[in-house]
């Protein structure tokens, strides 16, 4: 059974058992944490570098956090912005277009045995690809976590209508995408 975020929050603010909460914290949200940078990034030796700074700014971090929300939620917020300041970087490093950086990630997707799952989930995963990043990230938020609009709001400090409009735009150039394939 996993400890409760009190219990832990309890645990890492105790000098005696912080490193016994933190590594609950760990094995609690791990996974979690790894497939929300995954969808981001995709590549696996990527994701499983950008988890491991996430844990290591959250535990840099941990005095800071006030538990306004959940642990998930700003693990959610640092993994995230971790992922983005990632791409960004990459994108930058290797002079790459938006376009060729695209072209790139679609063809790891093409490699047998680079993501689990169909065709169909290959043929989204592209689709995704094509969307602005912002617009990525609404969709992973909203359709793949199923956070509400608030639990959004307060990950991305975007507002709702924002959000709303962005996932409506996400949909709509997914549907159009795997439509003309």
């Amino acid at each position: 059974m996993s400890p409760t975020d009190q219990q832990l929050l309890e645990q890492i603010r105790s000098p005696i058992t912080r490193e016994l909460g933190f590594r609950q914290l760990i094995e609690t949200y791990q996974k979690r944490v790894y497939q929300v940078i995954r969808r981001l990034v995709l590549i696996h030796e990527d994701a499983d570098d950008l988890t491991q700074n996430t844990f290591i700014k959250a535990y840099r971090y941990l005095d800071k956090f006030k538990g306004n929300s959940s642990i998930f939620t700003w693990l959610y917020r640092i993994a995230t912005n971790e992922a983005l300041t990632f791409l960004e970087k990459k994108k930058k490093r290797f002079s790459f277009s938006l376009d060729d950086h695209q072209e790139k990630l679609e063809s790891y997707l093409d490699q047998p045995g680079s993501l689990d799952g169909d065709q169909i989930q290959i043929r989204l995963q592209k689709a995704l690809l094509k969307l602005p990043e912002k617009q990525r990230l609404v969709f992973h938020l909203k359709y793949q976590e199923e956070l509400t609009y608030e639990q959004m709001a307060e990950i991305t400090g975007t507002s709702i209508g924002a959000l709303k409009a962005s996932y409506h735009h996400a949909i709509k150039k997914i549907e159009q995408y795997v439509l003309s394939e």
